[in-house]
């Protein structure tokens, strides 16, 4: 069976100084079953790589000339949440009460990531950070896996308010 697949284009996006996770978000939900997404971007969007393999996708990427990117987001048929949890991700009820909370809801990027990666500076290797944010932090992520952090989050049903909790320490660097 051969993967088709629809292009998505946020280049211009990019260059207005727009943020286009939602309309990526809204490409890869669209997709049928079998169907993969080619990207056009302005830069490798390598925090988008974890995003869409928590979902199910692998990734080719390829740079274009004048420094532009291609990406293929190719289906694997297994989705995150048949995929195994990475060592990092202990079950989330096994972890203590949050030692600090931050409501960053009403703070423009890059602010809120500055704030959540300041706050796991201070705390000790085990407690954990809860914060609040009004997007998912698709930057965050890496940055937290890099500095060794376990994490958890999600989305409020009503979708509005995106919690995380952050374990300091707790991960390893391959966990995303």
């Amino acid at each position: 069976m051969t993967t088709s697949f629809p292009e998505l284009d946020v280049r211009p996006i990019l260059r207005s100084g727009g943020e286009p996770f939602g309309e990526i978000m809204a490409a890869i939900t669209k997709l049928q079953p079998g169907q993969g997404l080619k990207l056009f971007a302005t830069f490798k969007p390598t925090p988008l790589f974890s995003v869409l393999g928590s979902k199910g996708f692998s990734h080719e990427a390829r740079e274009l000339d004048g420094g532009d990117w291609e990406v293929l987001f190719s289906p694997t048929g297994v989705s995150g949440s048949e995929q195994p949890a990475p060592a990092a991700a202990e079950d989330a009820l096994s972890w203590p009460e949050p030692a600090q909370h931050l409501d960053n809801r009403e703070l423009d990027p890059p602010e809120p990531m500055v704030r959540i990666l300041a706050a796991t500076e201070e705390l000790k290797k085990g407690e954990v950070l809860s914060a609040l944010l009004c997007r998912e932090p698709i930057f965050l992520l890496p940055e937290l896996a890099k500095r060794g952090h376990a994490w958890r989050g999600g989305f409020d049903p009503d979708g509005t308010t995106y919690r995380i909790l952050v374990r300091i320490g707790a991960g390893s660097k391959a966990a995303a």
